[in-house]
């Protein structure tokens, strides 16, 4: 699951972006307006966490922007106002929900999981397809008889490929989730990764299968070869 801040107090920003990164998330950090909204417009991300005070552009004309485009990703608003007007504006303005600094870090996790809850299907941790399952707090995939730990890409790849199983993942597509907009210093390391998890697929011994569609992208079948 992909993760955007959008907050201008580097300090905070990167202590956030550790924190989620323990927990599995992979995450982008902005800190003015204006790139948090170039960043949301890629639409590539399931959570936004959006300062209100930003340079360049504040975070409520970002919300209403990025509404207005027909971007639907839930957003987190964050901010060291505590009037209830604010909290008024911001939910008006196509927020889903809002928290006030200073913050307890397990609430804000709490509120992540419950608006993502959703778009992750399924709502536990735990996801299943065919024979396997890949528990996202241990970054594991397993089936009855085996386990193996997956890579930090590993997972997010195969967190993708899971939740969009039997359909064509494009490998740009792929690469825009898991490396981030403007990243394409690995561009061609995807294949690398796909070939790593069709190993460990293999190990734990599972029907399941990456299929590659020529110079379409990838999918993932049971029991079909890949």
């Amino acid at each position: 699951m992909r993760i955007l801040i959008v907050e201008d107090e580097k300090g905070l920003a990167e202590g956030l972006k550790a924190i989620l990164e323990q927990e599995t998330y992979s995450v982008d950090v902005v800190y003015d307006g204006l790139s948090g909204l170039d960043y949301i417009l890629s639409n590539i991300y399931d959570m936004i966490i959006l300062d209100i005070m930003l340079p360049k552009l504040n975070g409520l004309d970002v919300l209403k922007n990025a509404r207005n485009e027909g971007v639907n990703t839930p957003v987190i608003l964050l901010t060291a106002r505590s009037q209830v007007s604010d909290k008024i504006k911001g939910l008006d303005n196509g927020a889903d929900d809002y928290i006030t600094k200073p913050f307890d870090t397990d609430e804000l996790l709490a509120r992540i999981r419950a608006r993502t809850r959703s778009a992750a299907s399924p709502a536990q941790d735990d996801l299943t397809f065919g024979d396997i399952t890949m528990c996202r707090r241990r970054q594991e995939l397993k089936n009855d008889s085996r386990s193996v730990k997956l890579g930090n890409k590993e997972f997010q790849l195969m967190e993708c490929l899971m939740i969009n199983n039997r359909q064509i993942m494009t490998k740009d597509a792929l690469i825009t989730k898991v490396w981030g907009p403007l990243d394409d210093s690995e561009y061609n390391n995807i294949e690398v990764y796909i070939s790593f998890l069709r190993k460990k697929l293999r190990f734990i011994k599972a029907s399941v299968k990456i299929v590659t569609t020529k110079n379409v992208g990838y999918s993932l079948e049971e029991g079909s070869d890949g």
